[in-house]
């Protein structure tokens, strides 16, 4: 109890002492709060870009993937040589986990297509389009006629949108697939434009055409799929539902969408070893700032503290009530920064700012900060304890000074 109050005591008494020269300590708060703010927003920035690529990739292959194990290490000598072959008895059964909202089969292919004056080479995908359009939602943009509809009466396909301008061919043009079937043989059909979209990405772009399941299996001459795309209720269920359905299917492989997402990976990386650095300099000029304030201080009180330590005051408690004085700067600022950071964040929700397109895209993205609670709890008491640290550390260096020599200090 002693202990409590005297604590409280010490707190009172650093408070009023932190006031005394308002203007250092508006500075030392500000420099805080500007320090803590950037890096709230530092972090928030990389979250959000976090979360975004993240559900892009889980939305282009799907939470998990599930295959046969050669599928995601060998590299097939045809089409479709370590496919599935019962794929409609496999969905059904990953249907049954409670966790499981949509199981795609998809058939990856390639080949030529040809307008007849220019063949290029394609990246197909052979999708069920009812389901597949519907999860890819903001990360696929339709610029020209409609999507595919499962068991339409004509043989169409959707282009991306260069390989759309490459073949100069638009809604309703006719164009030829060319491939290898799973026998080796070459195969040719003649299709239908339905569509044009957009991936965002002009390298994927300038080869990419859909089809539905039932063309690219009548193509390539074959019942198989290439693999599963499994859509959960949520990404936090990834890793559960990957042991129960790796445990259900022990002759199957399943990854998951971090296994493939490559890029997300690259970002993640670049983006965590930015901001650690921004984040670490940051924090050493708070420390600095705050360590400056404090000697200041120390150095204007020194008769004050010889007269304190005369009558009896011990230097373990002198240097208690500078941490605390600290831990109020420190604090202040953080909140501050806090505040700061979170109005940006909001006042970006209301007035979005749109990025410019990042390297190897050609759409930009709105500019969004999140709000992690871990993030600013971690941030808010790591500057207070810095402050703190860094006060207490330069108030026991100071605080050696011989009692007389403090009090004939000028």
């Amino acid at each position: 109890m002693k202990l409590v109050t005297d604590n409280i005591t010490w707190m009172k008494f650093a408070f009023h002492n932190s006031l005394r020269n308002r203007r250092r300590s508006l500075v030392t708060v500000t420099i805080a709060a500007l320090g803590t703010a950037a890096v709230l927003l530092a972090g928030g920035f990389a979250y959000s870009t976090y979360q975004g690529l993240s559900q892009a990739a889980a939305r282009t292959t799907g939470h998990l993937i599930v295959g046969t194990p050669a599928h995601f290490g060998t590299e097939e000598d045809v089409p479709l040589q370590f496919g599935i072959d019962n794929s409609a008895a496999l969905q059904q059964q990953l249907l049954s986990d409670p966790a499981v909202r949509y199981v795609l089969p998809r058939v990856d292919f390639s080949g030529l297509i040809s307008n007849g004056d220019k063949s290029t080479i394609m990246l197909a995908i052979g999708i069920d389009p009812d389901a597949e359009f519907a999860v890819k939602g903001p990360f696929l943009t339709v610029k020209e006629g409609e999507i595919l509809q499962a068991n339409a009466k004509d043989t169409e396909i959707m282009l991306g949108e260069a390989l759309a301008k490459s073949l100069k061919a638009k809604t309703g043009s006719d164009l030829t697939l060319m491939v290898s079937t799973v026998d080796g043989a070459l195969n040719a059909m003649d299709v239908k434009v339905k569509g044009v979209v957009s991936t965002g990405i002009p390298d994927i772009d300038k080869r990419l055409v859909y089809t539905d399941i039932k063309t690219a299996q009548k193509i390539l001459n074959t019942q198989k799929v290439s693999s599963l795309g499994v859509f959960l209720n949520s990404m936090d269920a990834t890793d559960s539902a990957q042991q129960r359905i790796s445990h259900a299917l022990p002759t199957m492989k399943v990854e998951t969408w971090l296994d493939e997402a490559f890029f997300y990976k690259s970002v993640r990386e670049l983006y965590n070893r930015i901001f650690g650095a921004l984040g670490l300099i940051i924090s050493v000029i708070v420390v600095f700032v705050v360590a400056n304030a404090m000697a200041m201080a120390i150095i204007e009180r020194t008769r004050e503290i010889g007269s304190l330590r005369a009558m009896g005051t011990m230097p373990a408690e002198l240097i208690r009530s500078f941490t605390f004085e600290g831990m109020f700067l420190g604090a202040t600022g953080a909140v501050t920064g806090a505040v700061i950071a979170m109005g940006i964040a909001v006042l970006l929700l209301i007035f979005p700012v749109e990025m410019p397109p990042p390297p190897g895209r050609s759409t930009g993205y709105p500019l969004l900060i999140t709000i992690d609670a871990a993030m600013y709890a971690v941030t808010l008491l790591g500057m207070i304890a810095l402050s703190m640290l860094s006060s207490g550390v330069i108030a026991r260096k100071t605080l050696q000074q011989p009692i007389v020599d403090a009090l004939a200090h000028n």
